[in-house]
C-alpha cells in the first residue's frame, strides 16, 4: 500500500513508563466535546484534531511513540482515528496498541480504522486484475509480484489485515460493536470520524466502541 499518514504503534498506558508530567502536560490539548484524537497523522494532520506521531511535524500535536504509551489522560476522548497505522505493527505490537487505543477513549467512545484490505488484494490477483495494483511494472510484472510487492508495499507492512483479523483483535482489546463500515460512511453518532478516510480502493474501514 502506498505510504501515506503512517506510524509504527504499540503502547502502555505512560503512567507505567515514567511519563506522568507528560500526561499532565499534554492534558490541556484535550478539547470539549466531542474530543477527537487522530493518531499516526504523518502529513496528515488534521484541523480540529488533536494530532498524534512519531515524528514532530506541522500540526503534530504529540510527538511518541505509541508502543510506549501516549503521554494523554484516560477515557478523554470520545472519537478516534488511526488511518493505515496498524498494519506497520509487528503482529505482538497489535494488541498491546488496542489496548493502548481503548485506554483513551471514553466509556461510548467510537475508534474508526482504516487499513489495508488484504481481501480486496486477493480477489484482483485471482482475477487477473492488474490494474488494481499500485506496483508499477519495473518493479513486479508478474501480478503475483505485483501482490506481495503490494501486500507488504515494499516491506514497510508488517501485518497484512482482514476484517476478520482485526475484528478479533479489537473484541480481545476490549472494545465491543465492532463493525465494518464503507468509506465515508459510519454508524457513529460522530459525523466527522469520517473526515480522514482515504485510500478507498485498496482500504476497509471499521469502528468500534469502548
Amino acid at each position: 500500500m502506498s505510504p501515506s499518514c503512517k506510524q509504527p504503534a504499540r503502547s502502555q498506558g505512560p503512567e507505567a513508563n515514567g511519563e506522568e508530567d507528560a500526561t499532565l502536560k499534554a492534558s490541556h490539548l484535550v478539547p470539549l466535546a466531542p474530543a477527537r484524537l487522530h493518531v499516526g497523522c504523518g502529513r496528515c494532520a488534521a484541523a480540529g484534531w488533536i494530532n498524534v506521531d512519531l515524528h514532530e511535524g506541522p500540526g503534530v500535536d504529540v510527538a511518541c511513540d505509541i508502543r510506549r504509551g501516549m503521554p494523554l489522560p484516560s477515557e478523554a476522548f470520545d472519537c478516534l482515528v488511526a488511518i493505515h497505522v496498524l498494519q506497520d505493527m509487528a503482529y505482538p505490537d497489535l494488541l498491546p496498541a488496542l489496548v493502548e487505543l481503548h485506554r483513551v477513549l471514553r466509556t461510548g467512545g467510537v475508534l474508526r480504522l482504516g487499513l489495508p484490505d488484504l481481501d480486496k488484494a486477493l480477489l484482483a490477483y485471482f482475477t487477473g486484475d492488474h490494474r488494481y495494483f499500485y506496483v508499477p511494472d519495473r518493479d513486479a510484472e508478474d501480478i503475483g509480484a505485483k501482490l506481495i510487492t503490494q501486500i507488504v508495499w515494499y516491506g514497510s507492512v508488517r501485518t497484512p489485515m482482514t476484517y476478520g483479523f482485526i475484528a478479533e483483535m479489537l473484541a480481545r482489546a476490549g472494545f465491543h460493536d465492532v463493525r465494518r463500515c464503507s468509506f465515508s460512511q459510519t454508524m457513529s453518532p460522530y459525523a466527522e470520524i469520517v473526515s480522514l478516510d482515504n485510500r478507498e480502493r485498496e482500504s476497509l474501514f471499521v469502528e468500534a466502541v469502548r
